[in-house]
């Protein structure tokens, strides 16, 4: 899709197995109906947000929403990049990053989720792995930050796989109930040493001052 009053829209960034890129409405409907396939036991839920608890038709209106809302919202002070994640063309999820006042601190912050037919296999490091790219090869970022519940163990092996350490802990509520929330900083030397996927982005000159 050729935007020219959106620039993010020509962004991609591309990794041995991954397309990532904001989606047009096509991919969009895709992303959504993953969302509604399911992203997560229905027991439990690995977001600060409830978001997931609705039914089907509920989660993929959600994401849709909350998707062009985050191009509806943007500021160079404050972004959302939210980009769909395509393997063997197929969209399998969704990789955020996102930065208030990046100009200032160079700081950004990733979150995910990944459609559970597709988990499993690899496919959470490498879209993380290409957002990382983005922020401290194509952006310049000095740290990138994320969060993962204490008892979620995938994302946490997926950050530190890549690099991140513990950065603190943070009680929160979900569902009415306490949770842990486990705080991650990965600053640029440790992303250098942790690098391993091959990753691409393409289309970033044309839009770099949405970024601030």
């Amino acid at each position: 899709m050729d935007v020219h009053a959106w620039p993010p829209y020509r962004l991609r960034i591309t990794t041995p197995r991954l397309e990532l890129r904001l989606p047009d409405l096509t991919w969009l409907d895709e992303l959504a109906a993953v969302a509604a396939a399911g992203v997560h036991d229905a027991a439990r839920t690995p977001f600060t947000v409830p978001w997931t608890d609705g039914t089907p038709p509920e989660r993929a209106r959600a994401t849709f929403q909350h998707v062009l809302g985050t191009v509806a919202n943007w500021r160079p002070e404050e972004w959302t990049l939210s980009l769909a994640v395509r393997c063997d063309g197929r969209v399998v999820g969704r990789q955020d990053v996102s930065a208030t006042d990046f100009a200032v601190t160079r700081e950004a912050e990733t979150g995910s989720w990944l459609g559970l037919a597709h988990q499993g296999r690899g496919i959470g490091t490498e879209m993380r792995a290409a957002a990382l790219h983005l922020a401290f090869a194509g952006l310049g970022a000095r740290a990138v930050t994320s969060s993962a519940m204490t008892d979620n163990p995938a994302s946490l092996r997926v950050s530190e796989k890549l690099g991140y350490a513990p950065d603190g802990v943070c009680t929160v509520a979900v569902r009415g109930a306490v949770r842990t929330l486990q705080r991650l900083r990965l600053d640029r030397a440790s992303w250098e040493a942790h690098r391993t996927v091959p990753v691409e982005v393409h289309g970033l000159d044309a839009c770099r001052e949405f970024f601030g």
